[in-house]
């Protein structure tokens, strides 16, 4: 593949800011002043028709006097004027811009200005950043082209924010603190480049080892997501999100909507993400550093090691507010302890060693902690007492962990007598904290990174196992409902469309008058339940419209006059239909729950589990997830709920059918992909016990979709798109399967490209390889399949998958077209494999509604050329390189 796309805002050679000046307090002179003050090494062009000089620079009046390439134009220039400036650097070939300049969606009557400005871009294919903010800053590149009064230290943290303010608040923190950074980017309004894209450069950037975020809203969920799931299979992105309290994602019709905020659903994207969310500035860089360090756990109980009770105290408070587990420390570890330490240690965890601990109790300790199989990582704090020596202990905690895999953190309380003893812990590399409780919440940061990036390799199709469901039934029920103008479903249109995707429902029959309600209950069999059916009530427990265990025919009738009667009292605008008559749950172990749908304004459907009942807005317990769900996820969406604990064995109830729930939520995930009319879901009570789940009340809010031209626009993460699999056999009988690669697949990937020929490596690669480093295995298998696919061919061998051929495209920064790449084992070769891949590829390029696929072909590899032309592409040569030809199919 080619250079990225953000290389000239990144790593340009040669710039120009349109509105320097020689005055320092203007936006134009503060940027000059810093471009210069950086060591930009590159040609430096002042544009300003007022000047012909600017501190020994020639000052051009327009950019065409320059006569030069320019690959970044820095623009603070009053916003009426850019969208001419970027016509002429356009024309020009700039590629790369950044507006400074205020004025443009953000007030009134600026909208139709900054469209102007983005067609221009769009036309000459010039990425804008901006407009509205304070620029970038590249240490290594010597590029300063901000208006801050800030230079960032060189280092491996990159920032991206939308708040040009906050950038230089933590520029100031951070170079006090000798923090450095490889990039700084302020988004500002991100008219164009926004989070997704920066996201995708920083993922391969070698300079970055971790990625700091500013968030305050997302313009384009799946742009960012699509760049944050990127960034952060290959390294940490931590995350501040301003506005957490934000009543966002409120919905008047369901229970879902009166749960879900819309800081819950941003919680859930970051950990489908695998980023990780912390909430100041100090935990931004303390996670980021911490996480950078490559220390990972593999469980969240922590020990801790102490000097005295009061820390672990407080660390413990904190480690229990954050969810953090408190190690159970294995009877042989006590053991061992109890040979080193005082008789009077605590025996417990806290492992309190005593006021006067030596350095010998805090090795042995540490050592003990980290060796304990019930321990996932260790806390060592010193209070400097009468008898304490900091930096010898400190020695001996280090020299403890050294053979430990597991994560070791220190808190050394104090200043003047620990501050050696604390710089032996940094220069070991164990990270240091000035507080017990910052120490549990880097630990926590560590625990949860782990969790959210097992959420990150999920890959769940559309459709989960078992039968399929009859999607087309169901969208013709919602269809015919919004032909009556009627968003709100029936009762039966709601449990048909649930049947028709494997949710197990109450029988239940419509009645319109007291006579045929006796006729359904006889018909359902006893007891039956009565509710009221209206299109205007939503909730029926409101308006007392519901009526239980009806036993027998003598009281059918009268139940049914009774609740009509009651309702229309209550309600008398509302159009009473009648009731329907369900078959009561009879099973005597049930748990309440609640499975709900919302749509989230942002980030699109999400899913909601939690306790169920007439009681759920009180008890409020629920957890967010976003579609599509496999079973791990869905285990993991359930197991955060406190009602979590009351599925398995509880007192006399024997644990519900465990197996049945997670096949629910993946029904439920099948509907959310496959109905982009559903707006909301609430199925309350869904009833759980030993033989299984059954919704005992449900209903649908709908709307039409907004038009799509490809499949699962309406989701913010695009499932694993298993329709692109198919099947074939070789001339030769040998069965083939040609199907979208996952993660799983990274070890048959590397065995592949080990075998390749150093031949067939060089024309794929263009480069001399050996094997695929782990970024760039993590990139080609963990995969983001809305902006890029990559088609396996796979055959069996003695019982495993075996991958003779690779093809695959990414997508464009237009978003129209997608560059491409295919390989074949070289056994595999002349079989027809090639083209029978790239032609799957082609089919999937064109429904996913890409325009052409183009690629890079070596002069010399002539089958390859063969292939292109027989499959319809057009050969050129590059205009880059005389032994490369361009190849382009249009679709």
């Amino acid at each position: 593949m080619g250079q990225h796309y953000l290389d000239h805002l990144f790593g340009p050679h040669a710039l120009a800011v349109f509105g320097a000046s020689p005055k320092a307090e203007t936006v134009g002179g503060r940027v000059l002043a810093n471009v210069r003050a950086a060591g930009f090494a590159g040609p430096i062009h002042p544009i300003n028709p007022k000047y012909r000089e600017i501190e020994g620079l020639r000052c051009y009046e327009t950019i065409d006097e320059i006569g030069q390439p320019v690959d970044l134009a820095v623009i603070a220039t009053p916003a009426r004027t850019v969208p001419e400036i970027l016509h002429a650097c356009g024309e020009h070939g700039v590629r790369a811009a950044i507006v400074m300049s205020a004025g443009f969606a953000e007030v009134e009557g600026g909208a139709e200005r900054e469209r102007a400005m983005l067609e221009v871009a769009r036309r000459y294919n010039l990425r804008i950043l901006g407009p509205n903010c304070l620029g970038l800053i590249r240490p290594q590149a010597r590029l300063n082209a901000t208006f801050s009064n800030n230079q960032a230290l060189p280092g491996p943290l990159a920032l991206v924010s939308q708040s040009g303010a906050l950038c230089t608040a933590i520029l100031d923190w951070a170079e006090a603190r000798g923090i450095g950074f490889s990039a700084m980017v302020s988004l500002g309004a991100a008219a164009d480049v926004d989070f997704g894209d920066v996201l995708d450069y920083l993922a391969l950037d070698p300079q970055t080892r971790s990625i700091l975020l500013y968030i305050e809203g997302i313009r384009n969920a799946r742009s960012f997501l699509s760049g944050l799931r990127v960034a952060a299979r290959l390294k940490p992105v931590v995350v501040i999100k301003a506005g957490r309290h934000a009543e966002g994602s409120r919905a008047v019709q369901s229970h879902t909507g009166a749960l879900v905020g819309g800081d819950d659903v941003f919680d859930a994207a970051l950990a489908r993400a695998g980023a990780v969310r912390v909430y100041t500035i100090s935990q931004l860089f303390a996670a980021a550093q911490l996480l950078a360090t490559r220390c990972r756990v593999r469980g969240d109980r922590v020990a801790m090691v102490t000097n005295a009770g009061g820390p672990g105290v407080m660390a413990t408070d904190r480690a229990v507010d954050l969810g953090i587990g408190i190690a159970e420390i294995a009877p042989s570890t006590i053991a061992g302890l109890n040979d080193a330490l005082p008789p009077t240690w605590s025996h417990g965890n806290p492992i309190d060693i005593l006021g006067d601990a030596d350095p010998a109790r805090y090795g042995a300790a540490t050592r003990a902690a980290l060796s304990d199989p019930n321990v996932d990582g260790v806390l060592v704090m010193l209070t400097p007492q009468a008898m304490t020596h900091p930096t010898e202990c400190a020695d001996a905690v280090i020299g403890a962990a050294a053979d430990s895999e597991k994560p070791l953190l220190a808190c050394w309380l104090g200043e003047r007598q620990v501050r050696e003893g604390r710089a032996r812990l940094l220069a070991a590399g164990v990270p240091t904290f000035l507080r017990p409780e910052s120490a549990v919440e880097a630990f926590a940061h560590l625990a949860h990174y782990q969790k959210n990036q097992a959420l990150l390799r999920q890959v769940p199709g559309p459709l989960a196992r078992g039968s399929e469901p009859d999607t087309a039934g169901a969208r013709l029920i919602i269809e015919g409902a919004l032909a009556e103008r009627r968003t709100l479903l029936t009762g039966l249109e709601t449990g048909a469309v649930l049947r028709a995707f494997g949710i197990p429902v109450m029988p239940a029959i419509e009645a319109r008058s007291a006579n045929e309600a006796l006729v359904a209950a006889e018909s359902l069999g006893f007891p039956v339940a009565l509710k009221i059916s209206s299109p205007a009530i939503t909730h029926k427990s409101e308006v007392a419209g519901v009526r239980l265990n009806i036993q027998d025919a003598a009281a059918v009738r009268g139940a049914y006059n009774d609740l009509v009667r009651s309702v229309r009292e209550k309600r008398p605008d509302a159009d009473i239909r009648g009731a329907t008559v369900e078959r009561m749950y009879r099973g005597t172990h049930g748990r309440e729950l609640l499975v709900g749908v919302l749509r989230d304004p942002v980030f699109g459907p999400v899913i909601a589990f939690g306790a169920g009942g007439t009681a759920v807005e009180v008890l409020r317990d629920r957890a967010v997830a976003l579609p599509p769900l496999n079973d791990f996820i869905a285990r993991r969406l359930i197991e955060r709920t406190r009602i979590a604990g009351m599925l398995g064995p509880f007192r006399s109830l024997p644990a519900i059918d465990f197996d049945a729930l997670l096949a629910l939520l993946r029904r439920v995930s099948e509907m959310v992909c496959e109905l982009p009319q559903i707006r909301e879901l609430d199925i309350n009570p869904l009833m759980a016990d030993e033989h299984g789940v059954v919704a005992l009340d449900a209903r649908i809010v709908v709307s039409a979709p907004a038009p799509a031209a490809r499949p699962y626009a309406h989701m913010a993460i695009h499932p694993y798109p298993v329709h692109f699999t198919t099947r074939l056999q070789l001339p030769d009988g040998t069965d083939i399967v040609i199907r979208p690669i996952r993660p799983e697949d990274a070890e048959i990937e590397q065995t592949f490209v080990r075998k390749l020929s150093s031949r067939s490596k060089y024309f794929r690669f263009m480069q001399t390889l050996r094997e695929l480093t782990p970024e760039m295995l993590v990139r080609f298998t963990q995969i983001d399949y809305d902006r890029e696919l990559a088609l396996i061919a796979v055959t069996r061998q003695d019982g495993h998958d075996v991958e003779i051929g690779v093809t695959r495209y990414v997508l464009n920064p237009d978003g129209e077209s997608g560059e491409f790449a295919l390989v074949v084992a070289d056994e595999w070769q002349a079989k027809g494999i090639g083209s029978r891949l790239l032609g799957a590829l082609i089919d999937a390029a064109r429904s996913r509604g890409l325009r052409s696929i183009d690629g890079e072909v070596l002069e010399e590899n002539a089958p390859m050329l063969h292939l292109v032309r027989k499959l319809g592409f057009e050969v050129h040569p590059s205009p880059d390189d005389p032994h490369v030809k361009t190849v382009v199919r249009r679709l």
